[in-house]
């Protein structure tokens, strides 16, 4: 077997013809040696037979192409076809069971990470993370690229002969709801029997209660990013299966309700309107098919007495006139503004240092000031760098005008110049 650097750059060597083989191969599961020259001489015009052979066999040497078993068919590597088809967004569409059966895993990996965390078994929780991140990149990739296979199926469909019977022409669409949009919609479904909301909301739930944890425990900062990326990759699969959903729907809804337009019912009236059309109603249809007569039976839609007597309350309807305690004491209610000139306060604070009790200063100086005015005129004061301020060792207890103020007294005392306190 090759190494992958050599597999990489024979590909990178020969990636026009693989490409045109994996478009090929949506029609062809293998191919035969003389189709293969015939696409490398189309791509190549100026070469030859020889020459087309020659590449030939560098893509066989090089395990870009294999040989098929039993047999001198050849097929395109298996991981290079995936690789291809990644990048060219050619993917065909997943199956259902695969999504729901990793949407399952969730809820395993999920209960991992909570039996780590309550455990504290930090190699369980790392594991339980990485398994939960894995499943969550399988997932989105596999929307992704099931979206993609959508689109491409819808154009497929579209484009085909016009001619063709609705069924035949859209039978891919068909399939292609039943097999993966109704179950994905059912599996999406926000409800109780919803599965993928439901379980990724836990794992959520999980890794953020985790993140929470470590960061209280204190734990490696390279552990909580990477939980914490978890994290946020959980919330993107959740955006991201709303929208995947949403576009298959709005894909697939046209094309399917335009099958249900052209049922068996609609395709007998268009072929008798046909002969119709064609031969004439006498022609068309025996007397003994037409109906003889036909009885009218008039209808008449009238209005109950329930709805008459419900309109007469209406018309009549008064709304009740309610008064809240709220509306009559707005008025009344003025908000005090208190006018403070911190000049002259701090030329008068400065002559009565040393002061014992900041607060209790300010409110027996200051007794007209609310008490908000007061608290922030106090913090605003300790922080100042004019006086040595010095808090007590014990708690004391200051009434104010409306509140009791519990806190430990903040003494100041003016400071020298040489920052020595003076003591009186």
């Amino acid at each position: 077997m090759p190494s992958p650097r050599s597999l990489t750059y024979a590909l990178y060597s020969h990636w026009d013809v693989i490409e045109q083989l994996v478009l090929l191969g949506r029609e062809f599961p293998a191919f035969e040696q003389d189709q293969v020259i015939a696409v490398i001489g189309g791509l190549a015009l100026q070469k030859g037979r020889e020459d087309c052979e020659a590449t030939l066999r560098q893509l066989v040497s090089s395990d870009l192409l294999q040989l098929m078993p039993r047999g001198t068919a050849l097929q395109v590597h298996p991981m290079v076809l995936e690789f291809v088809r990644g990048l060219t967004r050619e993917h065909e569409l997943g199956l259902s069971a695969v999504l729901k059966a990793r949407i399952e895993a969730i809820k395993s990996a999920s209960s991992r990470l909570t039996e780590g965390l309550q455990t504290k078994d930090s190699d369980q929780l790392r594991q339980a993370a990485t398994q939960l991140s894995e499943l969550f990149r399988q997932i989105s990739q596999q929307l992704d690229q099931d979206r993609h296979a959508i689109l491409e199926l819808a154009e497929r469909a579209k484009s085909k002969d016009a001619n063709l019977p609705i069924n035949r022409r859209y039978s891919e669409v068909l399939t292609a709801y039943d097999d993966y949009v109704a179950p994905m919609a059912e599996m999406m479904d926000s409800g109780p029997s919803g599965t993928f909301y439901r379980h990724l909301e836990s794992a959520e739930h999980a890794l953020d209660n985790a993140l929470e944890t470590l960061t209280i425990q204190g734990s490696l900062y390279t552990q909580r990013m990477a939980m914490r990326q978890v994290a946020f990759q959980a919330k993107e699969l959740r955006r991201l299966g709303r929208e995947v959903l949403k576009h298959c729907s709005d894909t697939l809804l046209p094309l399917r309700e335009d099958i249900r337009q052209h049922n068996v019912l609609s395709s007998a009236i268009s072929t008798i309107l046909s002969q119709v059309r064609k031969r004439g109603l006498s022609a068309a249809l025996s007397a003994s098919e037409l109906p003889l007569w036909r009885r009218d039976m008039p209808r008449r839609v009238t209005v109950g007495n329930e709805v008459l007597a419900i309109m007469v309350e209406a018309l009549s309807y008064q709304p009740a006139s309610l008064s809240f305690p709220g509306d009559e004491e707005l008025d009344t209610v003025k908000i005090a503004l208190d006018l403070i000139d911190e000049t002259a306060l701090l030329q008068e604070l400065t002559q009565a240092l040393p002061v014992t009790n900041l607060l209790a200063w300010l409110h027996e100086r200051y007794p007209l000031f609310t008490d908000a005015t007061v608290l922030r005129l106090y913090h605003g004061l300790i922080e100042r760098r004019d006086w040595v301020v010095k808090p007590a060792d014990s708690t004391d207890r200051q009434s104010l005008n409306t509140v009791r103020v519990t806190h430990y007294p903040h003494a100041l005392s003016a400071a020298t110049n040489d920052g020595q306190v003076t003591v009186s």
